[in-house]
C-alpha cells in the first residue's frame, strides 16, 4: 500500500496592514484636536492674587517678634525660656496688651510632635493675634 500523501501549504508570512493602522492615527489626531478646541469654553472664576510689595528699607524690621518653639519632650520655650503650658495663654494675652503690633513665630525642633504645636496654635488665635507664623525649618530646641 502506497503512503498518503499530506499536501503541506507554505505559512503565509504575517504583515502589519498600514491602512488600518492609518485610520487609527487620523482619529486619535481627531479626538485630540477637537478635544482643545472645546477647551476654550472651559468657565473659570476670575481670582485677584494678592501682590507682594518690597520691604521699606528705611523701616527696621519688627524686633518685638516672640518665639514659642515646642520640642520633642512637649517643653515649650517662650524665646529660649522654658516655660509650662498653663504660661502660655497668660503670656500671650500679656504680650498683645504691651506690644501695639503683636507677631508671634511657632517653631519646633526635628523631633516636635504635631498636637502640641497646634495647641500653641489655637491659644494665638483664642487671644486675637493675627500676625503669626509657623516655621518650617526645625531650629535645636531652646534657640
Amino acid at each position: 500500500m502506497e503512503g498518503t500523501k499530506i499536501k503541506v501549504l507554505p505559512r503565509k508570512k504575517a504583515r502589519i496592514e498600514i491602512i488600518p493602522l492609518i485610520d487609527v492615527i487620523f482619529f486619535l489626531l481627531a479626538t485630540f484636536v477637537l478635544f482643545t478646541l472645546s477647551l476654550n469654553r472651559i468657565g473659570s472664576l476670575p481670582v485677584d492674587l494678592p501682590v507682594a510689595a518690597p520691604p521699606d528699607p528705611t523701616r527696621p524690621p519688627p524686633t518685638d517678634t516672640v518665639t514659642i518653639q515646642v520640642s520633642g519632650e512637649g517643653a515649650i520655650f517662650w524665646n529660649r525660656e522654658l516655660i509650662d503650658f498653663d504660661e502660655v495663654a497668660s503670656r500671650i494675652a500679656y504680650y498683645k496688651t504691651q506690644t501695639e503690633d503683636p507677631r508671634i513665630l511657632i517653631a519646633g525642633d526635628e523631633k516636635a510632635r504635631f498636637g502640641p504645636t497646634v495647641l500653641i496654635l489655637d491659644e494665638v488665635r483664642k487671644a486675637g493675634i493675627t500676625k503669626f507664623s509657623v516655621e518650617t525649618r526645625t531650629r535645636p530646641t531652646g534657640k
